[in-house]
């Protein structure tokens, strides 16, 4: 199966093999590209997809030692995601099926990301509840096989990595946000600061992260300026972000019954995140997956293996090229 994923600002393309495992991958960032602007411009991204997908995929095929003729399907990022880039994946993963006269399989990006941790060993076993923190969506959900996906809670504003990066920029830190406050964090007090845990003191799995950025923003101009108060506010916002999306999931664990939470997406490559969620899985005799490092963000590979899982159960996509820049989960089958 070959995978395509161009859903934002990174071009990744991959060759799964349902026997054999993970053939190949490459991914090209565009990260130093929409620096400069402090944030990704979607014009400028889906024009770098259109330079990158085709080089990547003859690497990745070149890298695999396979032929067009020994394809069986093309999987692409169908939605989520920025609309001109999707269609990017789309066209062109659409085109390569129909020219090597295979099945093309549209894959939902967050589905992508909850299925990412299938590549490793040991993999997951279904049924289990799955914490997805990429980008814009901040989601827990149900999961008991692939397409059987049940929201249990979402961000009701900001997600979390949107927060991570707004929270960044009023650190006067680069971008990627997320990462560089990450690294901020490391050198900051964490008793000087209590930032308030959002949404814990009251029923329920959703999520807001908004007010978190204002409360950044209050210390900040509210406490006299120093050395450390970059480094004691960053590390307070994390320690706030990391303690809210582990009490929402141990409550989701005892809500579903679950002995096991998949943790993907960006934000899932937080080492405080980690090392908070395994204390907790531990404490419920429970157990924490996540894909490799390399794979929390946007990549090729896991579009290549929901693909695979998906044309395995029947699945296939129209003659028509489709994206979608908005697509619940809860609308697969």
């Amino acid at each position: 199966m070959l995978g395509i994923e161009t859903s934002c600002d990174e071009t990744g393309v991959a060759l799964f093999h349902t026997r054999r495992g993970l053939l190949a991958h490459a991914l090209h960032s565009q990260v130093a590209m929409h620096a400069e602007y402090g944030g990704v411009v979607p014009e400028l991204a889906s024009r770098d997809h259109v330079q990158r997908v085709l080089p990547l995929l003859r690497q990745v095929m070149d890298q695999a030692g396979v032929s067009a003729s020994q394809v069986d399907g093309v999987a692409y990022t169908a939605g989520p995601g920025l609309l001109g880039a999707l269609l990017v994946g789309a066209s062109v993963g659409r085109s390569l099926a129909w020219a090597w006269g295979v099945p093309a399989v549209g894959v939902h990006h967050m589905e992508g990301h909850l299925l990412a941790p299938l590549l490793e060993e040991p993999a997951p076993e279904f049924p289990f509840v799955a914490l997805l923190v990429s980008g814009g969506h901040t989601l827990l959900v149900d999961v008991q096989g692939v397409g059987r996906y049940r929201i249990l809670g979402e961000s009701l504003d900001d997600a979390a990595g949107e927060a991570f990066d707004k929270t960044a920029k009023l650190l006067g830190l680069g971008y990627p946000g997320g990462p560089a406050l990450a690294r901020l964090a490391q050198q900051g007090d964490p008793g000087r600061f209590r930032f308030p845990r959002p949404m814990t003191d009251r029923p329920g799995l959703d999520f807001s992260f908004s007010g978190l950025k204002t409360h950044a923003l209050t210390t900040l101009r509210d406490t006299p300026a120093d050395d450390t108060l970059a480094a004691d506010v960053a590390r307070a916002f994390e320690d706030a972000v990391v303690d809210t999306l582990m009490i929402k999931c141990r409550r989701a664990l005892r809500e579903t019954g679950a002995g096991r939470l998949v943790v993907a997406g960006g934000v899932g490559a937080n080492r405080r995140l980690r090392a908070a969620l395994a204390q907790m899985a531990e404490a419920e005799g429970g157990a924490v997956f996540y894909p490799r490092i390399e794979f929390c963000t946007d990549n090729g590979a896991m579009i290549a293996l929901a693909g695979a899982l998906r044309l395995a159960a029947g699945a296939s996509a129209g003659p028509e090229i489709e994206a979608r820049a908005r697509w619940s989960i809860e609308e697969l089958s």
